[in-house]
């Protein structure tokens, strides 16, 4: 797998700083905890629609106030970033807040899917998830639709983001759960065991404790 073999060709140490920082992450699990998406996955998405833009919807980049031109055409306006990202994830192919496979297998395929599988059409790698590492040379969609196999992606990918992103901020893990949440426990089920309180119906017990209510509810 080239996750296991990617060697970084670029520093990403600056921009996964920038993405793991208190208040940009805050902003990235509010929309993890009403998607279901790795906040890590939210972030490196956004670098690489926007180059973290909070202007700019993580579906392509466009301005989440206004209808989006680029694809996905047509979503928005938005009131706030958040609303556009909650859209992204979950009215937009590929949906990831569908997906339930979070390794790093899966969450690499997810963003793959996010940008497009025209890499995957030509079996080259896609800069999207390989630029900055030793596992992207050249080749890109300079625009909707339109590959030049000699240009070269400027921006870093989502790969070597998230291994930096990691080295910065260990909680980040892509074990497949990713959520990790305090279950409540779960509620008692009353006991179908006749007991003194809880008698049997037709009992001796049950004919004892209808005559003591009776009892009972006159001399209130």
């Amino acid at each position: 797998m080239r996750w296991g073999r990617a060697k970084p060709t670029r520093d990403f140490s600056a921009v996964a700083r920038r993405l793991v920082a208190p208040t940009a992450k805050a902003r990235y699990q509010a929309v993890s905890a009403r998607t279901g998406v790795p906040w890590a996955f939210i972030a490196v998405a956004h670098e690489r629609e926007s180059s973290q833009n909070w202007a700019g919807s993580l579906a392509q980049g466009d301005p989440y106030d206004k209808v989006s031109t680029h694809v996905p055409a047509g979503r928005g306006p938005f009131a706030s970033w958040e609303e556009a990202a909650v859209d992204a994830l979950v009215n937009c192919a590929p949906r990831a807040a569908r997906n339930k496979d979070w390794s790093i297998g899966g969450t690499l395929t997810m963003l793959e899917q996010y940008n497009g599988l025209g890499y995957a059409g030509k079996d080259k790698p896609s800069p999207y998830i390989w630029s900055g590492t030793d596992q992207y040379v050249a080749g890109k969609y300079v625009r909707d639709g339109v590959y030049d196999p000699n240009a070269v992606d400027k921006q870093l990918g989502c790969a070597g983001l998230l291994l930096a992103m990691m080295a910065l901020d260990p909680s980040i893990s892509f074990d497949g759960n990713h959520m990790h949440m305090p279950v409540a426990p779960a509620p008692t089920a009353p006991s179908s065991k006749p007991s003194v309180t809880s008698p049997a119906p037709g009992s001796l017990g049950a004919f004892i404790a209808s005559i003591l209510s009776a009892i009972f509810k006159r001399n209130k």
